[in-house]
């Protein structure tokens, strides 16, 4: 009675476009869920993704859920994850593009799951890292262990909305190391971020895992943008 009382009053709302949810749509309403852009990567192998980061990264597999278009829908979900206090779209991702990846076949080898880690000031003025959520979900949809130790960012680094490929490169160069990489030895790990826009984050944390023995990398983003393909 007084959760349909609050429902009434303080209706929720579709993410993506504001109109109200029905009672067994969660966080984005259907419509939306239809008109936002899958890439569907993980059911083909496609090769879209590595041959973005050929000579600079070698990834046995890559994929993202969704195409990154400026001013679209994605961007907007992209923006209340990170910015709107919206965790939960981090787990409706996470569980959606699992559910995906299991179907899929193509990531069953994966052993350890790594996101992309947020400087500790970011962490506690945000309150919670956009990504953990989402890799914590294909984690478990991929039977895979979560591991957010062994990957941090040591240096604080403003947006780099603005600036090209070569530009965020030198930003992050430096910006993450890698503690007990014992861990991750031998083993096949998912390296997981919200957005791939040049590359130049996942480059730069993938040259720091990559001093682990024997490592096999793979990478999973919930969103990619299509202008990278340029």
């Amino acid at each position: 009675m007084f959760l349909s009382l609050v429902n009434l009053f303080f209706p929720k709302t579709c993410q993506a476009c504001s109109l109200i949810l029905s009672d067994n749509e969660l966080q984005i309403c259907v419509s939306c869920r239809h008109e936002l852009p899958l890439t569907n990567y993980h059911y083909d192998n496609s090769e879209a993704i590595k041959k973005i980061f050929y000579g600079r990264v070698e990834l046995k597999g890559a994929t993202a859920l969704f195409y990154f278009y400026k001013g679209g829908k994605v961007q907007k979900l992209l923006h209340k994850l990170k910015y709107k206090g919206q965790e939960e779209l981090g787990l409706l991702f996470g569980k959606w593009l699992g559910a995906e990846l299991v179907e899929s076949n193509f990531f069953n080898s994966i052993d350890v799951v790594i996101p992309v880690p947020i400087h500790p000031r970011k962490l506690k003025k945000r309150g919670y890292n956009q990504v953990a959520l989402f890799a914590q979900y294909l984690a478990i949809s991929l039977n895979a262990k979560f591991e957010d130790s062994v990957l941090l960012k040591s240096t604080f680094t403003q947006t780099q909305v603005f600036q090209s490929r070569e530009e965020r490169f030198q930003s992050v160069s430096n910006s993450f190391v890698a503690v007990d990489l014992h861990k991750i030895d031998h083993l096949h790990v998912l390296l997981v971020d919200d957005v791939i826009t040049t590359g130049a984050t996942i480059e730069a944390c993938a040259l720091v895992l990559k001093k682990a023995t024997n490592l096999r990398l793979s990478l999973a983003t919930i969103a990619i943008t299509h202008s990278i393909f340029r």
